[in-house]
């Protein structure tokens, strides 16, 4: 086991799994291609890598910037200098995994929550006006559960207070008089 380590540089379990997503990525490769020119799928990735490098990632670096200036800009990193008391809680990252999370939703299933799903509301059976309500609630929830982490992070982040060096003098007892 050792020399296959050695020589390969992971467990054995790695190049298992790695193996299996190839297999897996060709699977979906051959059932994209059923009955497709391949040069629409590459038109499609081209595009889509295109669109993203061009307009999305501009678009929300901007958006993260503009963010983190309005929610109260940056805030320095946590290392051996920082006092362990007074590092903020970034909670930034509060705001952008939700919305990450929801516009990946949106990106996802934009025929169906805008009520565009034309062929795909028959394979969902589903009318077509349910989709923008449950991807509202989705989001809301995304929302809430960052929200709720937030909380907790900042509660366990506040120092606690620590009684005083001679906390024996406030407890009641008897006392040593004259």
């Amino acid at each position: 086991m050792k020399p296959f380590k050695a020589r390969y540089g992971a467990p054995p379990l790695h190049l298992l799994l790695v193996l299996g997503s190839f297999a897996l990525t060709g699977y979906a490769g051959i059932r994209l291609l059923d009955g497709r020119e391949p040069w629409m799928v590459v038109l499609w990735f081209v595009g889509a890598a295109l669109l993203h490098d061009l307009v999305l990632l501009p678009l929300y670096t901007l958006t993260d910037r503009a963010a983190q200036i309005v929610l109260g800009g940056r805030h320095r990193p946590a290392g051996p200098r920082a006092d362990a008391g007074s590092a903020p809680v970034r909670w930034i990252n509060h705001v952008r995994v939700p919305v990450f999370l929801s516009g990946l939703l949106f990106l996802t299933y934009f025929p169906l929550i805008l009520e565009r799903g034309g062929r795909f509301t028959a394979y969902t059976t589903l009318p077509d006006d349910v989709f923008l309500g449950r991807w509202l609630l989705i989001t809301a929830a995304l929302f809430g559960l960052s929200a709720l982490a937030l909380l907790i992070r900042v509660f366990r982040s506040r120092p606690t207070r620590r009684a005083p060096a001679g906390g024996d003098d406030l407890l009641p007892g008897p006392s040593a008089g004259p």
